[in-house]
């Protein structure tokens, strides 16, 4: 959802101006392949211990900042700015452009849409990122019930971290996802969509990635290093395959719908992989879905191969 500030978060700022200041924000979109400068100037705003610590609790759950490496979770906490409210605050108004984005720590809030009531946030949420993300004007009202604390961004600081650290993720795998087979079967928005999907996740080496038996979460593709697929056979485990760059595993439990029917381990040194979770799967997916299908009876032919049997063999990945 969106939105814009009220005349008490900056003291400096009358009310009078809020309807017309910064109409200029949308001719100044960010071009995060134009900007080459890792080292950029960001806002920082000091912090005691509780005060950090409080904001992490705020912030661990909010799905924008997911994928953010760990040097730029940092910048993210560094930017961010304690904003206290009062019964009656106007946050943000419906139409105006959008100075900051906020994550809610205590507080109960009122969301408007042309004047009417449409959701309320209590205590936690977060509003204010789509005026400033797609360079809108804010799409709602959010106005305070009672008295609350919130953690605000300024729009440049907003967009020069996420929109820099999506554009890289989505380069970083826009090679890894054209060198999928599978995947050719998706539109190339389809694709960019699945890489901003995509979660990093680091084994290292021996390290078990997925276990037999256990409940499908999501699937995998290799960005580096090598897997060993392995399956439980009279109390051994026996590897069926060896997996590398550019290949995936762990799609056919999310297309059966059942539990993990082998086990998949790092081997070769640290192994990186891109983590795609069930939801996303289902979402992006779909014109994928019969060419996993077939792959079933590829992995069953693999097996019995293997082992002479086609028992409990069906969800090899």
């Amino acid at each position: 959802m969106s939105t814009q500030v009220s005349s008490n978060l900056l003291a400096a700022e009358p009310p009078a101006v809020q309807s017309t200041r910064r109409k200029s924000v949308f001719a100044e979109a960010y071009d995060p392949e134009a900007d080459d400068d890792d080292e950029g100037a960001t806002a920082i705003f000091p912090k005691t211990d509780e005060q950090r610590a409080r904001l992490i609790e705020s912030v661990k759950n909010v799905l924008l900042f997911r994928s953010l490496e760990k040097e730029q979770m940092n910048q993210v906490l560094d930017a961010m700015f304690e904003r206290k409210v009062q019964p009656g605050d106007f946050i943000i108004r419906q139409g105006d452009d959008g100075d900051n984005f906020y994550v809610i720590e205590s507080g109960i809030y009122k969301v408007y849409i042309n004047d009417k009531h449409i959701s309320t946030y209590t205590h936690t949420g977060l509003f204010g990122e789509l005026a400033l993300l797609y360079n809108m004007p804010r799409a709602a009202t959010v106005q305070a019930e009672t008295v609350g604390l919130l953690w605000a961004m300024d729009r440049q600081t907003f967009r020069r971290i996420l929109l820099k650290s999506a554009f890289k993720k989505r380069k970083m795998y826009e090679e890894l996802l054209n060198s999928v087979p599978m995947l050719k079967a998706l539109q190339n928005y389809e694709r960019m969509n699945l890489a901003d999907a995509l979660v990093t996740k680091t084994y290292e080496n021996g390290e078990r990635i997925i276990k037999q038996g256990d409940a499908a979460d999501g699937m995998y593709f290799i960005e580096e290093g090598t897997v060993s697929v392995r399956m439980d056979q009279d109390n051994d485990e026996i590897e069926i395959s060896q997996l590398g760059k550019g290949q995936y595993f762990g799609e056919l439990a999310l297309v059966t719908h059942r539990p993990r029917a082998a086990s998949v381990y790092a081997t070769g040194g640290v192994v990186k992989l891109a983590f795609l979770d069930v939801r996303a799967f289902e979402r992006l997916l779909g014109p994928c879905m019969d060419i996993m299908k077939r792959n079933i009876d590829d992995y069953e032919s693999q097996l019995v191969k293997i082992f002479g049997s086609k028992n409990n063999i069906t969800d090899t990945r």
